[in-house]
């Protein structure tokens, strides 16, 4: 099992950019592939990106291809999400998760991930 926290999150300026950070605890971490997710008031959880447990293959939600990139570093235990070209439509709670997904296809439900972190808040002013 593992233990997620994420960090990061606050104000930024239409147009900018942010980096979050989800510190994971446990001696396994290198075993999940790790995903971010959003959720906005009234909104259901949306998958932002997703990494494999080597790093070396990512997934990306429609609406961030292209601004967002995940990226992780099993020696630090870390994950992250740099986010350019921030927009309003970004605002919302951002969620860290561990999947315990056979290697394969990176899950894109929120079923399908195992453990959660607490969330960050990301609030884009236009």
């Amino acid at each position: 099992q593992v233990q997620l926290v994420e960090s990061g999150g606050g104000l930024v300026q239409a147009g900018g950019s942010l980096r979050l950070s989800c510190a994971a605890s446990g001696r396994t971490f290198s075993r999940y592939t790790m995903g971010w997710f959003r959720q906005a008031p009234g909104k259901e959880r949306e998958f932002v990106a997703g990494i494999t447990r080597s790093g070396t293959s990512t997934y990306y939600g429609d609406s961030v291809k292209g601004r967002f990139a995940i990226s992780r570093d099993n020696a630090k235990n870390t994950v992250y999400l740099q986010m350019n070209s921030l927009s309003r439509e970004d605002t919302a709670v951002f969620y860290c998760a561990a999947s315990t997904t056979s290697l394969g296809v990176i899950p894109t439900r929120a079923i399908q991930y195992d453990y959660w972190g607490q969330g960050t808040q990301v609030t884009v002013s236009s």
